[in-house]
């Protein structure tokens, strides 16, 4: 496994780990390559649409030559003081940062000398890049602006309400680890669920679209399959930093259909995981014998690698609403044909994962099961709705 980069450049061209890459954690660098991703399906599926007249633009209107406002003034003085504090605090508590960055990023912890001058120097320069260009008559002229234009900004919404629900429905599984150590469970760079980030994430999305009057659905099509890319290109991340994210004990011996595949691809200890530590689930972990590195452990029997099986999986899913996309013509349904896929596939997946249970109808299910079967179930009535609204048409 590869827990930070230094341990993939190892891999690809024999360097030394634990060298200054290794700030850079494995599941964090997959993780903004995950929203990346999404990001530019989700443009090229707008754009799409658009060319095909199912988006009209909004017409804004935009001033040049104002003054800075004291808002924009005070946004980027705080984006100073961020960086110039943490920047600084980093440098000099290099080991702690390199070890847990987010442990110090999502933290009171900075130099506070260097986050006041970051503060300064920001905000001054955004007083003066508008200084410069500030006119004694402001201009004000009207832009078309098509949804495919406001992907930055969307694709901040989705980042930030994502991460805030997988952490959120992370801690809801957790609840006793969290009120053992609440700063910790918080601050920690690991434990996100899934459905957390999709359902919070939908809703920041959806509350920014409803505010700047892009229709509904035919948004909700187009951000299929890049929901589907972003979290295929995340559990890559899961799979190579060994985050924990993985299956039930697998001893059994590998099928003969699987022959062709790599042994990992059915069971694997995960050596060198990105959790070091011997207490992990569903067994412990041991140190690699004769292992001199930072990370040096391995479970203590192999497991199912759950996040490559679903990796997999989101490339048949990707590759269906790709075809799907302009096959479907009814606004909506390819959104709901994505509900029910991921659904579908979350259910079986977590059959095999590690997984806290709840008991649910007199039987045991874990949190992404049950809200599988919801999902399930508001999809198929969503989709009997769209035909019927159809068929009436």
């Amino acid at each position: 496994m590869y827990p930070d980069l230094s341990y993939l450049f190892h891999a690809i061209l024999g360097t030394e780990p634990d060298n200054w890459l290794s700030v850079f954690k494995t599941f964090g660098f997959f993780l903004a390559l995950a929203f990346l991703a999404s990001a530019v399906t989700y443009y090229a599926e707008l754009k799409r649409k658009a060319r095909e007249g199912l988006f009209r633009p909004t017409r804004v209107v935009i001033t040049e030559g104002l003054p800075a406002t004291p808002a924009e003034i005070a946004g980027n003085a705080l984006i100073g003081l961020i960086v110039g504090g943490k920047g600084l605090y980093a440098v000099q508590h290099f080991a702690d940062f390199r070890q847990d960055p987010a442990s110090i990023i999502l933290s009171a912890k900075m130099h506070w000398l260097a986050a006041i001058l970051g503060a300064a120097l920001f905000g001054g320069l955004s007083w003066w890049e508008a200084h410069r260009k500030r006119k004694d008559k402001p201009e004000s002229r009207e832009v078309d602006v098509w949804p495919h234009d406001r992907i930055s900004e969307m694709t901040v919404w989705a980042a930030v309400g994502g991460i805030v629900g997988a952490k959120v429905f992370d801690l809801f599984d957790n609840w006793e680890s969290f009120l053992r150590d609440p700063a910790g469970a918080l601050l920690s760079g690991g434990g996100l669920a899934f459905y957390g980030g999709l359902v919070l994430g939908f809703i920041a999305v959806v509350t920014y679209i409803w505010r700047n009057g892009i229709p509904f659905f035919h948004a909700a099509d187009a951000v299929a399959p890049a929901l589907v890319a972003g979290y295929g290109v995340g559990r890559i991340g899961c799979q190579l930093s060994g985050d924990g994210d993985w299956g039930i004990v697998n001893q059994a011996p590998k099928p003969d259909w699987m022959s062709f595949l790599p042994d990992g691809f059915w069971a694997t200890t995960y050596p060198h995981n990105v959790l070091n530590t011997p207490y992990t689930d569903p067994v412990s972990s041991v140190p690699i014998e004769g292992c001199t590195w930072e990370y040096c452990m391995q479970l203590s029997m192999p497991v199912y690698p759950t996040p490559l099986y679903e990796i997999l999986m989101m490339v048949a899913v990707f590759g269906i609403l790709w075809v799907l996309r302009t096959r479907l013509r009814v606004p909506g349904m390819l959104f709901f044909v994505y509900l029910i896929l991921i659904a579908v596939e979350r259910f079986f997946i977590e059959k095999i994962r590690v997984n806290v249970l709840h008991d649910f109808l007199g039987t045991k299910l874990s949190q992404a099961q049950i809200i599988s079967l919801g999902l399930i179930t508001v999809s198929v009535i969503g989709l009997i709705l769209l035909w019927m609204r159809r068929r009436r048409a």
